[in-house]
């Protein structure tokens, strides 16, 4: 045991990143959500422990102890519920992973890094402030660039996927589910190696 108190410690977070609401499922912007409820359907547990200001629950994966968590805080204000979370367990943030979206990559591909700005990524950057560090390892989602200069990035993101579009994403979700459990059981350069 590393952390925590008894058998509540846990070893790692994982953070998939969105907007609470039924308004916003399906969207790219809530990539994140759709990741960690791929992992807890593939791990038959349901993430809805209100908790740390996230729906939240305990699971091995990849053998280690981690917390899922989905914030129900609204993206640009994620770190408020990761950092009561990384306090609360005693885990620091090379071992919190968060799942996002990203518009610079094409639609599906996956980018695993150790650390690095927010790339104007709003959820990100909330992070980053509430941990005090951009050293903290995540794995961005491709939900493709918006169509025209002209098209509004908030439109863009927070518009739902359909037909293929949709289908691609859920392969994507499931790979990147293998990623995360990757991580957790051979480590970041492995999962880097195999799923960049």
């Amino acid at each position: 045991m590393l952390f925590g108190k008894g058998s509540g410690g846990v070893d790692w977070l994982i953070v998939g990143l969105g907007n609470p609401g039924e308004k916003y499922e399906r969207t790219r912007h809530n990539v994140g959500f759709l990741v960690v409820d791929t992992l807890a359907e593939e791990l038959d547990i349901p993430v809805q422990k209100l908790k740390h200001r996230a729906l939240t629950n305990t699971a091995r994966v990849g053998g280690r102890k981690a917390l899922l968590m989905k914030p129900v805080t609204f993206m640009n204000l994620s770190g408020e519920a990761v950092r009561p979370a990384a306090d609360f367990y005693h885990v620091p943030p090379e071992r919190v992973l968060v799942i996002s979206d990203d518009t610079a990559l094409p639609l599906g591909k996956l980018r695993l890094r150790k650390g690095g700005s927010a790339g104007g990524h709003n959820g990100l950057k909330s992070i980053i402030q509430h941990l005090g560090t951009d050293q903290f390892p995540r794995l961005r989602v491709g939900v493709g660039e918006k169509p025209h200069p002209d098209y509004d990035m908030a439109d863009w993101v927070l518009a739902r996927l359909q037909g293929a579009d949709w289908k691609t994403m859920e392969e994507a979700a499931r790979r990147a589910a293998q990623a995360v459990e990757c991580v957790l059981s051979l480590g970041m350069d492995a999962a880097m190696n195999r799923f960049n």
